[in-house]
């Protein structure tokens, strides 16, 4: 059984990842995609969406990191893929779910559902084009309208030279509305000899366990589920190792929440930091009481040096309690 950390855009960049998989329990990432149209990407573009790739391709915990990409164009997407791999990539992961308007209206993510040869051939052209030993990989949802056509593109992604597929269970028009179709999972596990990870709704232990009766399948990617409650995968990564799990208390969290804030504010201008504060402290009110009356002090901040007051006195307040 593997847990992975899924790819989300403009949430899930190097400094997420790096804190949520030192908190344990999750087995790989992936970066945000990096869009391919139509020439060769420069290395800048990997330092920028991808500098885990120039550390040995893993976050500071030791995580392995893929490198995935979204566009049409089956050579042009081979050959960054390959250019890629030269800079350490150890895994390719090729997007076909991405429900974003202005991603699908340039012709990438889920809209490409609706052309199975097109997908097929995507797959086909970056695994002719990468070395051998570099596992290509495919992220998919169950369809663009409708689910009629799953079957055939998780067919066509494995039968091009996927060697996982990730099935987000639902489709580009039900976006993240549950409920999540696992049995629909299971119904691709059927039709493909590769493994299979399920996606979607998974935001307790509980959801865990039914995701993995319904679908049948043992692999699982977390997103928002995992970044709402960070210890999650690690709960499930205990209970699969036969031992209790324990929930990640406010205490635990608040220094890593301190420390993603301080990386923050060094690596983004002084604008955008509070805002990527924000964005995952408001997740973090799902399941956290103390994150409310956070979120609640900064949500109109804008100054980070209030901002460095306030989580610094959260820190005293979380390591006296």
């Amino acid at each position: 059984m593997q847990i992975a950390l899924a790819p989300m855009e403009g949430l899930v960049d190097e400094i997420l990842r790096d804190v949520l998989t030192r908190i344990g329990g999750i087995d790989w990432c992936v970066t945000e995609f990096i869009r391919v149209s139509e020439r060769l990407l420069p290395a800048a573009t990997y330092h920028k969406l991808a500098p885990e790739l120039f550390g040995g391709a893993r976050t500071r915990a030791g995580t392995p990191m893929r490198v995935q990409f979204l566009g049409s164009d089956p050579q042009c997407l081979a050959d960054n893929a390959a250019f890629a791999c030269t800079l350490g990539a150890p895994v390719i992961d090729l997007n076909f779910g991405c429900p974003a308007k202005t991603v699908n209206k340039s012709r990438g993510g889920a809209v490409l559902l609706k052309e199975p040869e097109l997908l097929h051939a995507i797959v086909r052209e970056v695994r002719r084009t990468v070395p051998a030993e570099i596992p290509v990989t495919a992220k998919m949802r169950l369809g663009f309208e409708g689910k009629e056509g799953a079957l055939d593109c998780a067919r066509v992604l494995a039968e091009g030279g996927a060697s996982q597929i990730v099935v987000h269970a639902r489709t580009k028009v039900e976006g993240y509305k549950p409920p999540a179709h696992w049995e629909w999972v299971a119904r691709v596990q059927e039709v493909v000899g590769v493994p299979v990870f399920a996606n979607g709704e998974v935001w307790t232990l509980d959801d865990w366990r039914r995701c993995r009766e319904i679908s049948g399948v043992d692999d699982i990617m977390l997103g928002r589920g995992l970044v709402s409650r960070p210890g999650l995968a690690r709960q499930i990564a205990a209970l699969r190792a036969g031992e209790e799990p324990q929930e990640m208390g406010w205490a635990e969290l608040q220094p890593l929440l301190l420390d993603f804030w301080q990386q923050a504010r060094r690596k983004l201008a002084p604008r955008y930091a509070p805002g990527r504060l924000k964005q995952w402290l408001a997740m973090l009110t799902r399941t956290y009481p103390e994150a409310v009356a956070l979120f609640a002090e900064v949500r109109r901040e804008q100054d980070c040096e209030r901002i460095d007051r306030l989580l610094g006195a959260a820190a005293v307040d979380a390591n006296r309690a």
